[in-house]
């Protein structure tokens, strides 16, 4: 027995199948579109992140133009055989924010460190075209052909001098820079040496690390050439342990940073270890050795860490002599106190009778130092000490004016924070 549909039903279930296949040929269009989106707008990234590496990261060009004047005796130093000759020290990861600033981290045998390399004026490259780096000649041309060692050594201590003020111990200091520039290790200080100490001197981070090293408190410089130079790699940092890459930087709201900074820090009496290498690095710079040194941006990127959990200041650009700052500020025009500003966040009030800015700084190093550890320490901080600690801190980012004019009350809030932190982490294995 033969059953047959009746005609309308023909024609629904012809009507369904086309539906179905038209909303098969939608999906397969749709997920074909957002493949092609998908692709498209990875190759744009793709695209730009090369072109900014490109332009950024030129550590060859820097390695091309110091081995050349190398090769030529124009300059030497501790690295120059091993990075042009020997090929034992060389560059891996880029780590440049600055087209003319390269830094990389790098390996020298058994050292892992980071490079840092001077470029001259970069100019905007088409991709795919080779940029010469334009090094200029006068990077090097000082001390000149014939100057004596006797000669040097005064250009060194005139430099210094204007660089940190009329210092008594400004004589071994000159003594400890010479046995830098001996790079050979044969008891003399070369023409080339000495050029490529003269150039290494005119950049302040390397100048300020060398007297702050002493003491552990910058990463040991291993090695230069010319004005290349390598030193110590910190293993941890910056101080929060959290680096986000720099175009998720402005899509995060900084309320979210700070919560994920906290989520990757170390134990709590690590953090006060740590805490108490950045109080020593005040009181030394405090009427130091050298004169007194003001820090003009305490942000957490500027510090590390290593294995033993001493801190250590990555960015010794963020120290400036106090001699230089008052000289400085003595001379700049204001109309507020929002113009008196030098760095980040050393400031002066303005006088406006004037209309120049004041010397003295509003805060002292402690205050601010104190203000960057406040959110640091409190945050896991043993209940038996959190209250304690809380107000120490807080009279601490309450001194204001120049420490050098309340000497007691600076040293007797460091001390006391010293060692409330030191009676919380003695008995433990990270003392």
């Amino acid at each position: 027995c033969t059953w047959s549909l009746p005609l309308w039903v023909h024609i629904l279930l012809k009507f369904g199948n086309c539906t179905q296949h038209a909303r098969i040929s939608f999906v397969r269009v749709k997920y074909l579109f957002l493949t092609w989106l998908t692709v498209l707008v990875g190759s744009w990234v793709l695209y730009v992140q090369y072109s900014a590496y490109t332009e950024l990261c030129r550590g060859h060009q820097c390695k091309n133009a110091i081995c050349d004047k190398y090769r030529r005796g124009i300059i030497d130093g501790s690295a120059c055989s091993s990075l042009c000759d020997k090929e034992t020290l060389y560059m891996s990861r880029c780590l440049s924010t600055l087209p003319n600033n390269q830094v990389y981290t790098g390996s020298w045998g058994d050292h892992d460190g980071i490079i840092r390399c001077k470029l001259g004026e970069v100019v905007h490259y088409e991709l795919g075209e080779e940029l010469e780096p334009r090094r200029e000649a006068s990077v090097f041309d000082k001390p000149t052909r014939g100057t004596s060692v006797e000669k040097f050594k005064e250009m060194v201590f005139n430099h210094l001098k204007s660089k940190l003020g009329d210092q008594a111990n400004l004589a071994s200091l000159v003594t400890q820079i010479l046995s830098v520039a001996d790079g050979n290790r044969d008891g003399q200080v070369s023409l080339p040496e000495a050029r490529s100490t003269w150039a290494l001197l005119q950049m302040d981070e390397v100048l300020l690390g060398l007297l702050l090293q002493d003491r552990g408190h910058t990463p040991r410089l291993l090695g230069y050439c010319g004005d290349l130079y390598m030193t110590e790699r910190v293993p941890y940092g910056p101080l929060y342990g959290l680096s986000l890459p720099w175009p998720l930087v402005s899509w995060v709201p900084s309320g979210v940073q700070r919560a994920m900074d906290q989520w990757f820090t170390p134990s709590w009496p690590r953090k006060a270890k740590i805490s108490m290498g950045l109080l020593e690095l005040v009181e030394d710079i405090f009427h130091g050795t050298y004169g007194s040194f003001l820090i003009c941006d305490l942000a957490a990127a500027h510090f590390g860490y290593t294995d033993r959990h001493e801190l250590r200041l990555t960015n010794a650009r963020t120290v400036v002599p106090e001699d230089e700052f008052r000289r400085t500020m003595r001379v700049l025009k204001c109309e507020t106190d929002d113009d008196c500003v030098y760095g980040v966040d050393c400031r002066t009030s303005c006088d406006i009778s004037e209309k120049l800015c004041r010397e003295e700084p509003v805060q002292p190093n402690l205050a601010k130092a104190c203000g960057a550890l406040k959110d640091y320490l409190l945050r896991g901080a043993p209940s038996a000490v959190r209250e304690e600690l809380e107000r120490q801190l807080y009279a601490c980012m309450a001194l204001k004016g120049n420490a050098g004019q309340m000497n007691m009350e600076h040293s007797l809030i460091l001390n006391n924070l010293k060692a409330l932190l030191w009676r919380q982490i003695s008995h433990t294995k990270d003392s």
